[in-house]
């Protein structure tokens, strides 16, 4: 499940402390994307699971240059530590979860 684009904004901003403008951007950005994601996964309902990941995964990736492009230099460099340290707890998440089977 998504996060509302407003607490996604939130989280960003304790992490990178944000301006106004940029968090007005990343909410407009952010709304957006939850349209769209909401789109995609009502149009993949039926179809093939792995082109509907390739493009998800496609579109992510778009989106993260999108917020990049908003933030300063050493905002970029702490936005990219946490999602490494995001994408890891994920990983351990998912292979705990594969032990337990």
């Amino acid at each position: 499940m998504m996060m509302k684009p407003e607490d996604r904004v939130k989280q960003l901003d304790e992490k990178l402390k944000l301006s106004d403008e940029q968090k007005t951007k990343l909410n407009t950005l952010f709304t957006e994307q939850a349209e769209a994601m909401k789109k995609m996964r009502e149009e993949g309902q039926s179809g093939d699971r792995d082109a509907m990941r390739e493009k998800m995964m496609k579109f992510r990736a778009e989106n993260d240059t999108k917020v990049n492009a908003l933030l300063t230099e050493d905002q970029k460099k702490t936005y990219k530590t946490w999602q490494e340290e995001q994408r890891a707890e994920m990983q351990k998440r998912m292979e705990n979860r594969g032990g337990n089977n």
